[in-house]
């Protein structure tokens, strides 16, 4: 496949630089995002990641068996400057695109812009947070366009229904190029599992903006889940709660890991030797059954006994895999610059939620405390809650200071840049996030600075983990790499962070219509359940009574 024209900045084309390999084939899996959806063709698959106004197709290019990779050039600081270079052997990439609605077509100097700002989010804000270990901001690549049509024509057809509102960026050229995180990158010829959780919120707001008592009680997650399932979304009611797996207790985190693995919904996948073998595609039931998955597993953790197969064996392979995932969850392998940042006390807020299915079934067997273990400081879903917790005002009391920034600029449209309200995400941007004062001042200031720090908490409120695990021998382990150990196995492993890219600054109105939306349909569905209850009990009442007359 040559490289064909591209759109120079303005009108015209202009003929791209042309690579010293051969032609482009797509091959093998991916792995996907929140909202991912699977399409395969031949052995190609892709996904895709929901996002406001803009979205993310996921796709892994790679070199195997002989097979001639595709070609980019990398994007510098200009989209008309550019470096010529291939992909070469047994490097596996993933490349993401941008999707958006049919009526949003950007121009390719827009779209390697948006393109550029994630990166340099991921890599000068991002990685404070998280740490150099955890965080892949990747870079900017051009493609053939030639390449990038074939591919969308491919997965097309084999896109959910419920996707094909966007379009995938064909036009452009442009696509973020990033490491196979399914993959240990330091570890060859051997078996690599891969697990892929999307935590979501760990943390009741404490705001004293919240106008709904249930927000402090309830968390936004489980709320959702109510509002998903009457839509559609989602087939059935899930059991995991987020603030059971931030609990730090070994207990509690189980059994939202166990929660994931009943119903996975878009918050895990699993993925063997860079393939995926479990997780959910919208409202379709699990690609496989827990009985299928342990048989993928059990030679990762029991590789030689004499476990009988069936509902002890599963149960037993599941039940490793879990604590495993615990292990690694709570790890301390990396610092980072904000890691000793302290939002807010502990002491405040509660640290459970009481639709929680856990906080439920203590309540039936009369325990009222809750075990809650905290988090290592130095553990990677520690890092997540810490920049979760940026949201310090709830969008409740975000909304009308993002408000106030509007009508300043408003008034005042040339001041959008000197305000960073779009970038450049450098260190003057994260010198403000670290301002933690809620008292207001009536300043544009003080307002755009919580406005930002809302969308970095978002932002780490709808990241995923990756927790990539490969068998090894002692003799093989080597000191500068992480070892996890169970009762029959012992594993190099790997933690990353993906699904970094900055919340949109114009989808603030949106998230303050849909959480008004997800409390007020709680409510509603809550209290027509107790109703529902409640008259039954009555009626019950009502049939048994018993009349006594005087004798």
């Amino acid at each position: 496949m040559r490289f064909g024209k591209v759109p120079k900045r303005g009108s015209g084309e202009r003929e791209c630089v042309p690579p010293p390999a051969k032609a482009a084939r797509a091959t093998q899996p991916v792995a996907s995002g929140e909202g991912g959806e699977e399409a395969r063709a031949g052995q190609a698959a892709l996904s895709g990641r929901r996002a406001s106004g803009w979205g993310w197709k996921r796709r892994r290019w790679t070199r195997m068996n002989g097979a001639t990779t595709g070609r980019a050039t990398r994007a510098s600081s200009s989209p008309t400057d550019r470096l010529s270079y291939c992909y070469t052997a047994k490097r596996c990439v993933v490349l993401r695109f941008l999707k958006f609605l049919p009526n949003r077509n950007k121009t390719p100097e827009e779209i390697f812009h948006h393109l550029q700002n994630i990166v340099y989010f991921g890599k000068h804000i991002m990685k404070q947070f998280f740490g150099e270990k955890y965080i892949h901001h990747g870079e900017v690549v051009q493609l053939s366009l030639d390449f990038v049509k074939q591919l969308c024509l491919k997965i097309q057809s084999e896109r959910p229904e419920s996707r094909c509102d966007k379009n995938m960026d064909a036009l452009s050229g442009y696509a973020m190029c990033l490491p196979n995180l399914t993959r240990l990158h330091f570890v060859e010829h051997r078996p690599i599992l891969c697990i892929e959780i999307k935590p979501k919120c760990g943390f009741l707001p404490f705001s004293s903006h919240v106008s709904q008592e249930i927000k402090y009680k309830v968390c936004r997650y489980c709320m959702h889940q109510h509002l998903k399932v009457a839509k559609g979304k989602w087939k059935r009611l899930s059991k995991y709660c987020p603030l059971d797996l931030f609990s730090g207790n070994k207990q509690r985190m189980h059994f939202a890991l166990g929660s994931l693995l009943q119903e996975a919904q878009n918050n895990l996948k699993i993925f063997k030797n860079g393939e995926l073998i479990y997780g959910c595609k919208d409202n379709e039931d699990s690609l496989s059954d827990l009985n299928e998955l342990a048989h993928h597993l059990k030679p990762f953790f029991f590789p030689s006994n004499g476990l009988v197969s069936g509902p002890h064996c599963t149960r037993t392979v599941l039940k490793e895999l879990i604590h495993v995932i615990t292990l690694a969850l709570l790890s301390s392998t990396d610092l980072c610059k904000a890691g000793d940042m302290k939002i807010v006390p502990s002491s405040q807020g509660r640290s459970y939620c009481e639709a929680s299915a856990f906080s439920k079934e203590l309540v039936r067997n009369g325990k009222n405390k809750m075990e809650t273990s905290g988090l290592p400081r130095g553990c990677l879903l520690y890092k997540t809650l810490q920049a979760q917790m940026l949201d310090m005002l709830d969008i409740e009391g975000v909304y009308p200071l993002y408000n106030r920034v509007e009508q300043y600029l408003e008034e005042f449209p040339s001041e959008r840049n000197m305000l960073q309200t779009d970038g450049p995400y450098n260190e003057s941007f994260y010198e403000k996030l670290l301002d933690l004062s809620t008292e207001d001042d009536g300043a544009v200031g003080y307002a755009l600075t919580k406005v930002q720090q809302y969308r970095v908490a978002m932002t780490a409120k709808d990241c995923s983990i990756m927790v990539a695990l490969s068998p090894c021998q002692q003799d093989e382990c080597s000191e500068q790499r992480p070892v996890l150990l169970t009762s029959k196995s012992r594993f190099t492993f790997s933690l990353s962070v993906l699904d970094l890219d900055l919340k949109p600054y114009e989808s603030i109105q949106h998230q303050y219509k849909l959480d008004e939306k997800i409390v007020n349909y709680y409510l509603k569905n809550t209290q027509a359940k107790d109703d529902s209850v409640m008259c039954s009990l009555l009626k019950g009442n009502e049939d048994c009574t018993l009349v006594l007359h005087k004798m």
